[in-house]
C-alpha cells in the first residue's frame, strides 16, 4: 500500500494525493446517490417525450453547448419539434423562465441565450431542470424531443438517451473531484446508462465518436454585418474569451493567420460587469459567440470595434446515425401529435 501511494504521489501529483481521501468519500457519495435514485428512494420524474441529456463527466466545459445546438439543428431538419431545457448557470434568478430573444442574459444565462439565438427553438431555464421541462411542455405541448443542456448528474430527471462529451483532457488523472476532474467514476459511469460518447478535441483519449470544429470564415458585428477573417490580417487585434479554455480560441484565431497583439483569458461564464476594456480602444476585439451574447448588449462597450467569431462544430455522421437509431423506436411509440419518424 505504501509503494502504491508513493507511486501515485509521484505520477499524479502531491496535491491530488493529499485530496485523495476526500475524492474517495466523494465517489462513495456519488454511488450512493445513484443507487437511491435507481431504487426509488429518491424521487425522479419521467415525462411523455424522449429526453436527451448532454453533459460532462469531467468538470469544466468540454463542448456540450455546441453539441446541443448541433443536435437541435439535426432533429429540427427532420421536422421534429424540439425544445431545450437548462439550469442557466450564472443567471440572477431561480424561477422557471422561457428564454426569448429579448430576455436579458443575466436572467437566462449565457449558454441558454446562445442556444436560443442560434437555433430559435423553445428554451426554458429553471434551477431544477424538471421544472424547466414541465414549463416547456405546458407552453409547447407538441414538443416531440427535449434536449437537456448539461444534467448528467441531475437524476431527478429521468432520461432516455445520455451523451457524455470529452475534450482533449480525457479523464485527466482519473480521480474524482477534488483530487481530479471527474464528477463521477470512470469508466464505471460508462456502463451505467451512458449511451454515446463524443470527443470534441483533436486527440481522443479513448473510444468514442469524434467531431470537427473550426472557426467560421467570418466574424460578426453586433448589427449582424460580417467581416471576412482574411480582411483582419495585419490589423491590431485583441482577443478575449470567457470560456472553459480560452487558449483554444486564441490558438484557433492564430491558425487562421491572425496576429493577436493581446489576449485576455477570463473565467468561464464571465459576466463582464464593470470590466474595464478601455485599453482595447482603437483595436478590433475578437470574442466567442458565448461572450458576444453579453458584450453586444452593453452600451458601455459601444466604442469598441467588437466582433464575435462563430464556431462551426459538427459530430461525425456515424454519431448522428447512432443517435437516430436510439431515438427512432421512442418516437414511433409517441401518441399523436408527437408521433414522428426519423428518416
Amino acid at each position: 500500500m505504501k509503494q502504491l501511494l508513493l507511486k501515485t504521489w509521484l505520477t499524479r501529483g502531491w496535491l491530488a494525493c493529499l485530496l485523495w481521501p476526500v475524492a474517495k468519500i466523494h465517489g462513495m457519495a456519488v454511488r450512493l446517490r445513484r443507487t437511491l435514485y435507481r431504487n426509488g428512494f429518491l424521487r425522479s420524474e419521467r415525462f411523455g417525450v424522449p429526453v436527451i441529456v448532454v453533459g460532462n463527466v469531467v468538470a469544466g466545459g468540454a463542448g456540450k453547448t455546441p453539441l446541443v445546438m448541433a443536435l437541435v439543428k439535426h432533429l429540427h431538419v427532420q421536422g421534429l419539434p424540439v425544445g431545450v431545457v437548462s439550469r442557466g448557470y450564472g443567471r440572477s434568478g431561480h424561477e422557471s423562465l422561457e428564454v426569448r430573444p429579448e430576455t436579458p442574459v443575466n436572467e437566462s444565462g449565457d449558454e441558454p441565450a446562445l442556444i436560443k439565438r442560434s437555433t430559435g427553438v423553445p428554451v426554458f431555464v429553471a434551477s431544477r431542470r424538471i421544472d424547466a421541462l414541465r414549463a416547456l411542455l405546458a407552453a409547447y405541448p407538441a414538443t416531440a424531443v427535449v434536449v437537456c443542456d448539461d444534467g448528467l448528474q441531475h437524476y431527478a430527471l429521468q432520461r432516455d438517451i445520455e451523451i457524455a462529451v470529452f475534450d482533449d483532457r480525457g479523464v485527466g488523472n482519473g480521480w474524482l473531484l477534488p483530487a481530479g476532474p471527474l464528477r463521477e467514476p470512470w469508466p464505471e459511469r460508462r456502463q451505467q446508462g451512458l449511451d454515446l460518447v463524443l470527443h470534441t478535441g483533436q486527440k481522443p483519449a479513448f473510444e468514442g465518436f469524434t467531431s470537427s470544429r473550426q472557426l467560421a470564415d467570418h466574424a460578426t458585428a453586433a448589427d449582424g454585418s460580417r467581416v471576412a477573417l482574411t480582411a483582419l490580417r495585419g490589423r491590431p487585434l485583441v482577443a478575449l474569451a470567457g470560456i472553459a479554455n480560452p487558449e483554444v480560441f486564441f490558438a484557433m484565431l492564430r491558425a487562421r493567420g491572425l496576429t493577436l497583439e493581446k489576449t485576455i483569458p477570463l473565467p468561464d461564464h464571465h459576466d463582464f460587469e464593470g470590466e474595464n476594456l478601455a485599453a482595447c480602444a482603437g483595436h478590433t476585439v475578437l470574442c466567442t459567440e458565448k461572450d458576444a451574447v453579453k458584450l453586444f448588449s452593453m452600451p458601455a462597450l459601444a466604442q469598441l470595434h467588437l466582433l464575435s467569431v462563430p464556431l462551426e462544430f459538427s459530430p461525425e455522421p456515424a454519431f448522428f446515425a447512432a443517435l437516430d437509431a436510439l431515438l427512432a423506436p421512442m418516437l414511433s411509440q409517441l401518441p399523436l401529435p408527437h408521433g414522428h419518424q426519423i428518416t
